[in-house]
């Protein structure tokens, strides 16, 4: 999550999608869960869409960070970068959010070993038992695993190296939930980022706003990057979401 998923995946590792603190669309709409940690108030809401869907919401001290309506940034983050390697078999996503980053990466038969990184232990715990209805068929995956942990250090610890770094913790660098996940988008972070990576490994990083200021660092890091506009439609308001792309 913010550490996400778009504001979105939140704590250093918690997951993404959009930095808005706009209400939900109208409609119905009901707690489902709710928990406190060091870094605030985790909260699940199920509202009714424009549509009648029923539509399960994140949010982390009163912010928006992401739905499982508007899903195609979260899984563009994974599709783009398993695009641009041949053999993904390993991957590491920052920030599990409600899952669809994860998702799109298990899709993937290429893949052999997916570690997710999520700060907020509520969030593992209703993806497993079911508050999030996709959570426990996703995590019952044999490749798949989940640490609860903050993502610089899950990097800075790493004992093995990824085809694929995926970063969702908070809502990019214009739009964060917490201060402290700055680091994540500087150069020193970055860098450890890369050096996990193996050769031709690819760092993607998503974000709600374009990062002029992220995009040079990943340049100034990996010698080349590149970033990506995508449009998509949030509580019925058309947005656009960044994701920053680099190899090492």
């Amino acid at each position: 999550m913010v550490s996400q998923g778009t504001p979105h995946d939140v704590g250093t590792s918690t997951g993404s999608t959009a930095g808005s603190t706009a209400g939900s669309s109208a409609g119905s709409s009901a707690e489902v869960a709710r928990a406190e940690s060091p870094r605030g108030e985790v909260v699940l809401r199920r509202r009714t869409s424009g549509t009648g869907a029923d539509v399960l919401e994140l949010r982390v001290n009163g912010v928006f960070v992401m739905d499982t309506l508007e899903t195609t940034s979260e899984i563009e983050l994974a599709a783009q970068a398993l695009e641009l390697v041949d053999e993904p078999s390993a991957v590491l996503v920052g920030g599990l959010g409600l899952g669809f980053t994860l998702q799109r990466v298990l899709a993937d038969p290429r893949v052999e070993r997916a570690v997710v990184v999520e700060i907020e232990e509520s969030l593992i715990r209703w993806m497993r038992d079911g508050t999030v209805p996709h959570g426990p068929a996703l995590l019952a995956d044999t490749r798949a695993s989940v640490v609860n942990a903050d993502i610089a250090m899950a990097i800075a610890e790493a004992r093995s190296s990824y085809d694929l770094v995926l970063l969702d913790v908070d809502n990019g660098p214009g739009y964060l939930v917490h201060e402290s996940n700055e680091a994540v988008y500087e150069e020193e972070f970055l860098r450890r980022c890369r050096d996990v990576l193996g050769p031709g490994g690819v760092l993607v990083v998503w974000s709600a706003s374009a990062a002029p200021e992220l995009l040079d660092s990943l340049r100034t890091v990996f010698g080349a990057a590149e970033e990506q506009a995508h449009d998509v439609l949030l509580q019925d308001r058309p947005e656009e979401y960044f994701l920053y792309l680099a190899r090492r």
